[in-house]
């Protein structure tokens, strides 16, 4: 399995007046393509940061992260940003979507960002409007369309570019539990059947059990990872996850 995301010795750093806070200390992490991770702990212990370092939204104060090969600290902004754009694909908690655009325009949106002609990927669009179950609501904009479906448009806009990792910042957090277990199945899908690789952070054991492996940060540091088999009962995964959060609140 190659590594499509790597994180060496990735510490973060904020200065709040004279005194310096470890968002991370010194994390080492890394995704095999393919891979379904999910980010869990306790709020504060530096998920979000991480999540966001691993995607090039911020910059580590020291450490390294490679993404799908590059090396983002010997990248200036114009680069850090296209290579953003062209490995990876972003899910966040409150969708995101541009108001003024359909289900179908906003999926469609980063190729027309960069300057793609969308004409050529409507069998890539076609499949997406199945996977996410909106090939009916595809002409309606946000206002238009429920909490979880709007999230499944972010989904298939994540994934429209084929790219190396999408990466999901609480994807389920405002939405009701059913909704929520529906896009954790429908992030699953992706990866199965899409060989999609995909890291998750969120606070909720059941979302998390859905992914191949989670990975428990306290204080900034890594202090767990657990594997999980998709051959075991979902009440058999979420109690090893409930255990292991039982031992962080320790």
């Amino acid at each position: 399995m190659s590594t499509v995301l790597e994180a060496q010795q990735v510490r973060k750093r904020y200065q709040l007046g004279d005194h310096g806070v470890d968002a991370l200390a010194g994390v080492d992490f890394s995704v095999g393509q393919g891979e379904f991770v999910a980010i869990m702990g306790p709020s504060g212990s530096g998920k979000s940061t991480l999540l966001h370092l691993l995607g090039g939204l911020d910059k580590p104060s020291e450490g390294e992260v490679v993404l799908a090969g590059n090396r983002l600290s010997e990248l200036n902004d114009q680069a850090a940003t296209l290579a953003r754009r062209h490995h990876v694909g972003f899910v966040f908690q409150f969708f995101n979507l541009l108001p003024t655009l359909t289900a179908r325009e906003n999926i469609l949106l980063p190729l027309m960002i960069d300057g793609k002609d969308v004409s050529g990927y409507e069998d890539r669009l076609q499949k997406l409007l199945d996977l996410v179950g909106l090939g009916d609501r595809q002409n309606h904009k946000p206002d238009q369309l429920s909490g979880g479906e709007q999230q499944r448009v972010a989904i298939a806009r994540a994934l429209i570019t084929e790219p190396e990792l999408v990466l999901a910042d609480e994807p389920t957090g405002n939405l009701d539990s059913k909704t929520g277990r529906a896009i954790m199945q429908l992030l699953r899908r992706s990866c199965d059947e899409f060989g999609q690789t995909i890291v998750v952070v969120t606070h909720d054991p059941q979302a998390s059990v859905f992914a191949d492996r989670v990975v428990f940060l306290r204080d900034g540091s890594i202090v767990r990872d657990l594997l999980l088999s998709g051959q075991e009962p979902f009440a058999n995964r979420l109690k090893m996850v409930m255990e292991e959060m039982e031992k962080l609140a320790e």
